[in-house]
C-alpha cells in the first residue's frame, strides 16, 4: 500500500466513523483494564455480559480483593479461561493497591508488570484511557496489516511497529479501533466482504470476493 493510498484509507474510515471507541463497556480506567484483561481469548460481547454483573458489585481493586477469587470466578466464569483470568486479575488488583494507591499506572512497564497484562492489554489502556498513539494489534489488525499491505509482518509486534511508523499521525490516535472494528465487520478472516468495503480500492488483496 502506498503512501497516498495509506491517507484514502485513514480518511475514508475516519470519514464513516469520526469518534470510534472499544466495544468493551467500562466507566473508568480500572474497569477498561479489568475488561481488557478479561477479553484475552474471549469475544467483547461475552465479556461484556460478565462485566455487566460483576461491576455493580465490584469495579475497584479493594471491591474485587473484597469479592474473593471463588466469588470473582462465579461472576465471570462464563468467560474463557475464567479461572486463570480471575486469578491474574486478584494478583493485578494486589499490585494496584499496594504500589499504585489503587489507580492504574500510565506507564507502560508498570502495566506490563501486572498479571494477566501484555503489550497488547498495555496499548489499549494507554490508547483508550489515556489518549496515547499506540497501536494494540489483535488477531483483526494483524490479519489487515498483512491482508492490505499496510502493514506486513510475521508477528504483532512487528505489524505494530510499522503500524506506528506508517499512519500518519493524524489518524494513529484512532487507527487501532478503525482496523479493529473493520477486521471485526467487514474485512473478516474467512469471508472478507471486499464487495461492502470502502477502501478496497487502497487494498493490495488481490483475491477480492464478489458480492453474493
Amino acid at each position: 500500500m502506498k503512501t497516498q493510498q495509506i491517507e484514502t484509507f485513514f480518511s475514508t474510515l475516519q470519514a464513516a466513523n469520526p469518534m470510534p471507541v472499544t466495544e468493551l463497556e467500562y466507566t473508568s480506567v480500572f474497569e477498561l483494564l479489568t475488561a481488557v484483561l478479561l477479553s484475552a481469548q474471549a469475544t467483547d460481547v461475552s465479556v461484556n455480559k460478565a462485566t455487566r454483573r460483576l461491576f455493580p458489585v465490584a469495579n475497584t481493586p479493594q471491591k474485587i480483593l473484597g469479592l474473593g477469587l471463588a466469588k470473582l470466578e462465579s461472576y465471570i466464569q462464563t468467560i474463557g479461561l475464567y479461572r486463570s483470568k480471575a486469578k491474574h486479575l486478584m494478583q493485578t488488583c494486589e499490585i494496584l493497591m499496594r504500589d499504585h494507591g489503587g489507580k492504574v499506572p500510565r506507564q507502560r512497564e508498570a502495566l506490563e508488570a501486572l498479571p494477566g497484562v501484555g503489550r497488547k492489554t498495555a496499548n489499549v489502556v494507554l490508547n483508550s484511557a489515556f489518549g496515547e498513539a499506540t497501536m494494540a494489534v489483535d488477531t483483526h489488525i494483524f490479519r489487515l496489516g498483512n491482508r492490505t499491505g499496510l502493514a506486513p509482518g510475521k508477528n504483532p509486534l512487528e505489524v505494530e511497529l510499522k503500524l506506528l511508523k506508517r499512519v500518519p499521525s493524524a489518524y494513529l490516535v484512532d487507527a487501532h479501533h478503525w482496523l479493529i472494528l473493520h477486521g471485526r465487520y467487514v474485512c473478516t478472516a474467512r469471508s472478507p466482504q471486499c464487495w461492502r468495503c470502502t477502501v478496497a480500492s487502497c487494498c493490495d488483496f488481490k483475491d477480492k470476493t464478489p458480492a453474493p
